[in-house]
């Protein structure tokens, strides 16, 4: 059997409908979301299923709906293919996906994940509420003409960076909306794509550092246990085990870029052979083809 390894969506990836068909055709499926339901005090089935789509977008709710779809996802994927779950060498996950990842790797029951991502998505939304900011792809750029754009663009006392190395050709940007609005027009004018992202503000720059202080204050109630397979993390596309580094890289994560065309590379260093996307859609399977075509990536969810 091929070596495998999982990876997990983040925020961006929820859509209308979505955990529908797992809930129709999975016990262990229908469980999670029922026991999420009691823990959040809303019906997370129903929303994700029903809406109204602007409050399943609200990252409040988006966060923790991917991590119980994730969740039950894998439930699926072990209950379908044991063999290939047994061959798991290592996990990852984009953003909000790292917490799926650590709950697949044994570091984090479930309980623990929904209270976390649930907190995560509460002060992430606080954080993005006081500060007018947000998020865009920039398209068919290296990464040093990306950050002259936002040198460019930024003024005084603004934040406008690097937030998320997807794959080749694909990086995100993050920062206050007028440096935003300054970049794109820079962006057009040099005939390049500049997509603005449906997200509540600018994650993973210090404008969320309230955000990782409230969440370091979550993870000192937690558990957290070392993982039985390593988890590469996206602030230094670094294997690692110990709770006592997740404790540290998941409050950093919000306040740094994400590294994850240099994670799948890493996993690739590893020996992973075989990947797998657990969740809803398919965008973490496009960026390993962007990265690595010569690697299978298979989407399992819905």
């Amino acid at each position: 059997m091929a070596k495998t390894a999982l990876l997990f969506p983040g925020q961006g990836a929820q859509t209308l409908g979505m955990g529908s068909s797992l809930i129709a055709r999975s016990e262990s499926a229908r469980g999670l979301f029922s026991r999420a339901s009691e823990i959040l005090g809303f019906d997370l089935a129903d929303l994700c299923a029903n809406g109204p789509e602007a409050d399943l977008h609200l990252t409040r709710n988006s966060q923790p709906a991917l991590f119980v779809h994730s969740a039950a996802a894998l439930a699926d994927f072990r209950e379908q293919r044991p063999e290939v779950a047994d061959q798991v060498i290592a996990v990852a996950g984009l953003s909000l996906g790292e917490y799926s990842a650590l709950f697949a790797a044994g570091s984090i029951d479930f309980d623990s994940g929904v209270r976390l991502v649930a907190a995560r998505g509460a002060a992430m939304q606080e954080a993005a509420s006081k500060v007018g900011s947000g998020m865009a792809s920039v398209i068919g750029v290296e990464r040093a003409q990306v950050e002259a754009f936002c040198d460019e663009a930024r003024e005084a006392g603004e934040i406008l960076q690097v937030a998320n190395l997807l794959c080749p050709g694909n990086i995100a940007i993050s920062g206050h909306s007028a440096s935003l609005n300054r970049c794109e027009s820079l962006v057009s004018e040099a005939g390049f794509k500049f997509i603005r992202l449906s997200v509540a503000g600018a994650f993973h720059t210090d404008i969320m550092r309230p955000a990782g202080d409230a969440l370091r204050a979550a993870l000192v109630a937690t558990e957290i246990r070392d993982s039985k397979v390593p988890l590469v993390a996206n602030v230094d596309s670094q294997p690692h085990q110990l709770a006592s580094e997740f404790r540290e890289l998941l409050p950093e994560q919000l306040v740094s870029p994400v590294l994850w065309e240099a994670s799948l590379r890493k996993l690739i260093e590893l020996g992973v052979e075989q990947f797998y996307e657990i969740g809803t859609g398919r965008v973490l399977t496009g960026t390993l083809k962007r990265t690595d075509r010569k690697v299978p990536c298979e989407a399992f969810g819905d």
